[in-house]
């Protein structure tokens, strides 16, 4: 259970790639959580159960249908289409999941208030960080960064710079040019978007979904046959 310096009512999970007593194989070995990527429905049907169980969840996590956009959703919604969510009551999970996009973790400093985005380059251009901020009743707000992909192996197009440069010139700061390539710091895009709305307490930001393939998940690692990682925020009860 990771703490960092968030409010200690505050409850923070990464859920790792291998668990004892995971079900999915062929590919997906064997913690995967996410229903969309052709694992057997079974096998992440125990998966959550099995989280569930040996985390000692106060619920099941709300999981939301992720579509890289900037929709925020509170967790006591109906709708489960969006790439992040908020909660203000003890004991709800609130739930994103990824193989390499940025996980943003928040909590506003008394914790009475907590929320998970899902920000791949994608959803970062399209705002999601910016809806998932605003959601917040202030400002005052620590943040982590769960496990990501690294600049190094983050590879774009010269469409993809310009289209950051064009949403904030300031954005440029987070590539690095190689030839007709870029290579995206979207952990450093995520920071230049944060402090420019006011927040500025933010830890993680050194691993590498990728590179550390013991431990994560990673779609440009393992491709089709990859699983999904679980980042779970909750208020304790």
């Amino acid at each position: 259970m990771m703490r960092f310096d968030f409010p200690n009512n505050v409850r923070l999970l990464t859920t790792p790639r291998y668990l004892i007593g995971g079900a999915s194989v062929d590919g997906y070995e064997n913690f995967n959580l996410a229903t969309h990527t052709g694992d057997s429905l079974d096998a992440v049907m125990h998966n959550r159960k099995l989280l569930v169980q040996r985390f000692n969840l106060p619920s099941m996590p709300k999981w939301l249908s992720q579509t890289h956009s900037n929709i925020c959703l509170d967790a006591n919604s109906h709708d489960c289409e969006g790439d992040a969510i908020v909660t203000r009551k003890k004991g709800v999970v609130c739930a994103v999941m990824t193989a390499d996009c940025l996980p943003i973790f928040a909590s506003n400093q008394s914790g009475t208030q907590v929320g998970v985005a899902h920000a791949g380059w994608q959803g970062i251009l399209n705002g999601v960080i910016e809806a998932f901020i605003q959601s917040f009743d202030n400002r005052d707000l620590r943040i982590h960064f769960g496990a990501a992909i690294s600049v190094k192996n983050l590879e774009v197009g010269g469409e993809v710079f310009e289209r950051f440069t064009a949403k904030d010139r300031k954005l440029g700061a987070a590539f690095t040019q190689k030839g007709t390539k870029y290579h995206l710091d979207i952990y450093q895009a995520a920071r230049i978007i944060l402090n420019d709305l006011g927040v500025k307490a933010i830890t993680g930001g050194g691993q590498c979904t990728v590179e550390q393939e013991e431990d994560y998940f990673s779609y440009r690692r393992d491709g089709a046959n990859s699983g999904r990682m679980a980042h779970l925020i909750w208020i304790a009860t």
